[in-house]
């Protein structure tokens, strides 16, 4: 039985959540609270699993209230929360601070099935995960940069807008938002291409892709068709679209299409995994980071086939360790590292 507690200010929406929740036999809402304060006493005294939880709320907004208990008692956590387009960069944070799931909260919309499905699946989702004590703010410290951005020759740059060598390809899902900011804030601005699949829903990429590149030393922009691949730059799949890696000539290129779902997912990793294994091969590196399903594990698997090398995040450090276990029993990984050592071992995959 999973144990929520469902913290709110709206007396309606906490009366609608717990309705709606009560339908399903395996979860059950031992409280409510109106704001942090009553939620930090009722999380003492419950214990509860998972946490359902506003981002707008008095006396201490969501974002805080969520840092804090991060820091001092770190429980799994669903954003529910009305996400208009000037909100997205908040649920951004709230995963960038450990949130687990984000639920769009629409008012009467609560009673629609799709709505209460959505919800449910973030909690059982995670009443599975593990998560971390977030010691580091969000915003980096005032001037200061994770590397110094060296000035580029202008015959440099255009080499560098014409090709590259080696790509890399990341895979991720549920906890990915904070283990892909991780492994892209180690990098220095001359590493390989990058494209990454990030299971998220259309209209959050941009504000993520947003938020990494304010935060890393390499570029870091959402994908548009036909972008090419050049170092220093990560390029990010639209929600609700898949990506797919080309190659004409020496330069690789993404296409942005749209498409059935994989593994109930679009983007999928394993659209992307599978585009690299034909169009870079062993010039390709594939790393899948912490996801709940198994996206992503064939993808990587006909990678290492073609000659790409595979790395899979380890168990200890997964949010949820799902898709890395499915690609290592699938036997299509070729190393298992923690989250902190995946950077170094990638560029240094990618620099052979």
């Amino acid at each position: 039985m999973i144990k929520v507690l469902i913290v709110d200010d709206s007396a309606v929406v906490r009366k609608v959540l717990t309705e709606e929740l009560s339908k399903f036999s395996d979860i059950t809402v031992v409280g409510s609270a109106p704001d942090a304060y009553v939620a930090r006493e009722k999380i003492v005294k419950l214990m509860p699993d998972v946490i359902t939880l506003d981002i707008e709320m008095p006396r201490m907004d969501g974002l805080t209230f969520l840092e804090k208990l991060m820091k001092h008692f770190p429980i799994p956590v669903v954003i529910v929360s009305s996400l208009a387009p000037r909100n997205s960069d908040n649920a951004i944070k709230a995963m960038a601070l450990g949130a687990v799931e984000i639920v769009n909260k629409t008012g009467s919309q609560y009673s629609l099935p799709d709505v209460a499905g959505n919800l449910v699946r973030a909690i059982r989702t995670a009443a599975g995960a593990k998560v971390f004590t977030r010691k580091a703010s969000l915003k980096p410290a005032a001037g200061k940069e994770p590397f110094p951005l060296k000035p580029v020759s202008d015959e440099f740059k255009e080499f560098k807008l014409q090709t590259t060598h080696r790509i890399i390809a990341i895979g991720a899902s549920t906890g990915g938002t904070q283990a892909t900011e991780t492994v892209l804030k180690s990098l220095g601005p001359d590493s390989p291409g990058i494209v990454i699949v990030q299971h998220m829903p259309e209209g959050f990429t941009s504000f993520y892709a947003k938020r990494l590149n304010d935060v890393c030393a390499i570029e870091v922009r959402e994908a548009k068709d036909e972008d090419y691949l050049v170092p220093g730059v990560a390029l990010l799949a639209p929600g609700g679209k898949h990506l797919l890696l080309q190659k004409s000539g020496a330069r690789y290129f993404v296409k942005i299409k749209d498409g059935p779902q994989v593994h109930h997912q679009k983007p999928s990793v394993d659209v992307l995994f599978q585009s690299a294994a034909r169009s870079a091969g062993r010039n390709a590196v594939g790393v899948i980071l912490t996801g709940m399903g198994s996206d992503g594990a064939a993808g990587l698997l006909e990678m290492k086939k073609c000659g790409a090398h595979t790395i899979a995040q380890d168990e200890k450090t997964c949010v949820v360790f799902g898709m890395p276990k499915e690609a290592i029993c699938m036997g299509a990984v070729e190393e298992v590292l923690p989250l902190e050592d995946i950077a170094g071992a990638m560029v240094k995959a990618a620099m052979k």
